[in-house]
């Protein structure tokens, strides 16, 4: 099997690049749909519509329902299709990148990605999660490409509240983890492929970059400023760890997390957030070292990271919650069976119990 990289064909990583979205967009089409949630076209949205008065591309802002679903993308192709837009513009978080990116594909049209967060790595991949009306996992629609482009503008993101940047560290946490798990298992990547060397350097980069920039970053953002740990952070959580997990592949971490969609408790929480602790579950499985395990814990408990059940929203945990997770976790078409071990429910049950257990256990409860 070939060994396969790819990317988004542009990154764009700056102050004010928001203002200048009319310019990129310009070169993709002339009349662009703008999916974006109503919170953020009143904070924006004004910043937007300016960028593209002098663009000659026209624009069509659609208020995102709040799910990457099949009845949410063909609700947009069928408005691409009665409006005429050429274009897919998706402003936002996770899930709007994903629905924007699905609707491109469908209608065959370039799509640019603005995150005005950074807490996952969805932004750069060609890939889309695609959950039901009722928000849970459904399944991956891989893509015959990465975005046209991905812009972040740093002074938007800086602006964003810093859960959302901290639960992207605990999406991106994952990121090396499930590489090297892909790359010891020989397992085909969301590429299509085998991992490259550059990719797994990418991804190493990327949990460094977490160790060394990550608490301060979220002590920057904590004070509103945008530093050279922050412009890092971001960069780590967006374009290091989206190359990372495309390109190497995806493991337990991402599959623990699909399977607490189960679970009605979890659903306030943030993608990134289950990440993390899908990422010491796949520790525990590994049976990583104690004092390496402790490492990854305590950065999680450092910047905010779930490390328990409990801190997830379960406050009744059941051995029947916990396998119903396990079970969703190894369902056939998920991440988990990239492991370079055999796994089971039942061996993935007793990692999500004592990954409770060690996270509560460093938390002094």
């Amino acid at each position: 099997m070939a060994k396969i990289l790819i990317s988004p064909n542009k990154y764009i990583q700056g102050a004010g690049e928001m203002k200048k979205l009319g310019t990129y967009a310009k070169s993709y089409g002339k009349s662009a749909l703008v999916l974006i949630s109503e919170g953020g076209r009143k904070r924006i949205g004004k910043t937007i519509e300016e960028s593209f008065q002098k663009a000659e591309c026209s624009i069509t802002f659609e208020v995102f329902h709040g799910e990457c679903s099949k009845n949410e993308i063909n609700r947009l192709c069928n408005i691409m299709k009665t409006c005429g837009c050429e274009l897919v513009i998706g402003v936002g978080g996770g899930k709007i990148f994903d629905t924007a990116k699905a609707v491109a594909y469908y209608e065959k049209t370039p799509v640019i990605i603005c995150p005005t967060i950074a807490s996952t790595d969805a932004p750069c991949s060609a890939l889309s999660v695609i959950y039901s009306d009722s928000g849970v996992f459904e399944e991956y629609l891989f893509l015959p490409a990465n975005p046209n482009l991905v812009m972040m503008d740093t002074d938007i993101i800086t602006k964003s509240p810093v859960r959302l940047t901290v639960a992207g560290m605990g999406d991106a946490l994952a990121t090396y983890f499930e590489a090297k798990a892909c790359v010891d298992s020989a397992s085909a990547t969301c590429a299509g492929g085998m991992s490259t060397l550059a990719a797994l350097a990418l991804a190493k980069l990327c949990f460094d970059t977490l160790m060394s920039d990550g608490v301060k970053a979220k002590l920057a953002l904590e004070a509103g400023a945008c530093t050279p740990a922050v412009e890092k952070i971001i960069e780590a959580n967006t374009l290091l760890s989206g190359i990372g997990f495309e390109s190497c592949g995806l493991a337990a971490a991402h599959a623990v997390h699909n399977g607490l969609t189960v679970l009605e408790e979890c659903h306030h929480m943030y993608h990134g957030e289950k990440v993390a602790f899908g990422t010491i579950t796949q520790l525990v499985l590994e049976n990583m070292a104690a004092d390496e395990l402790e490492d990854i814990i305590d950065f999680c408990i450092e910047i905010g990271l779930p490390v328990t059940l409990k801190e997830l929203g379960v406050t009744e945990v059941t051995d029947e919650k916990i396998m119903a997770v396990a079970t969703a976790a190894c369902a056939p078409n998920d991440t988990l069976h990239n492991m370079p071990f055999e796994v089971t429910p039942e061996t993935v049950a007793a990692a999500i119990k004592a990954a409770d257990s060690y996270g509560r256990y460093f938390l002094g409860e």
